[in-house]
């Protein structure tokens, strides 16, 4: 059975970023459908993760039908093909009612188009790698990585020293700003999928999003200073 409140996930798009989006969404308790119309990545995801592959293509109303995207919470769109990713969305939006879209944009010169067109959130890799490549980043307990536009969101790093007073908390335990998201916590040089229980540990480092006027109350958290 799902944990309450998880929701129906579709994922279009079963490349590396699909396959691992599913895996973290599975160990959270959601339930999950994985589209992928070229039937060899198809199969190859079938034998990792079973039944909760469709071979089909995401942009066709009978594959979404066959999908259940009716009843879906999510529809993401990490597809290689911004054009697909958008077609995705909107149909997923208008169609079938879904609540949230997210969308995969390869080209940032498509991010506006996407936010033009009604789709509720945009993921940019390139834009993020580009800023981070502009910025000068200094070393500090918590460094502003990227600005995201979509919402003035922030990815923010925050390291655990010694002098951490979240150090030896589980994340469940922090008293964190509004919607702020836990992405990932690296350990050890290896990226682990942060949960409630996940105590932090000193050496930490915290990948977080958040809204940016609640940048410095992230940072009061995690450094105990307040700005």
């Amino acid at each position: 059975m799902n944990k309450k409140g998880a929701m129906y996930v579709i994922i279009v798009g079963g490349g590396k970023v699909g396959y691992y989006l599913t895996k973290a969404l599975l160990q959270e308790g959601h339930e999950v459908l994985v589209m992928e119309k070229d039937r060899k990545i198809a199969d190859a995801l079938i034998e990792k993760l079973g039944e909760m592959v469709l071979c089909g293509d995401g942009c066709e109303i009978r594959t979404m039908n066959e999908a259940g995207m009716g009843r879906a919470n999510v529809v993401v769109a990490v597809t290689g093909d911004d054009e697909d990713n958008l077609v995705i969305c909107q149909m997923a939006k208008r169609k079938f009612g879904v609540p949230r879209t997210i969308a995969r944009v390869n080209d940032p010169k498509n991010e506006e188009l996407f936010k033009e067109m009604g789709i509720d959130q945009t993921v940019s890799s390139t834009r993020i790698i580009f800023n981070l490549l502009e910025q000068q980043i200094e070393t500090s307990q918590v460094i502003p990585l990227a600005a995201l536009k979509k919402g003035e969101i922030e990815v923010v790093e925050a390291n655990i020293t010694s002098g951490s007073p979240v150090a030896g908390q589980k994340i469940g335990q922090l008293d964190l700003p509004p919607n702020t998201l836990i992405i990932t916590v690296i350990r050890d040089e290896h990226a682990i999928i942060p949960h409630s229980d996940t105590k932090l540990r000193i050496g930490d480092s915290v990948i977080a999003m958040i809204k940016a006027e609640r940048e410095r109350e992230l940072r009061a958290v995690f450094t105990g200073e307040q700005s």
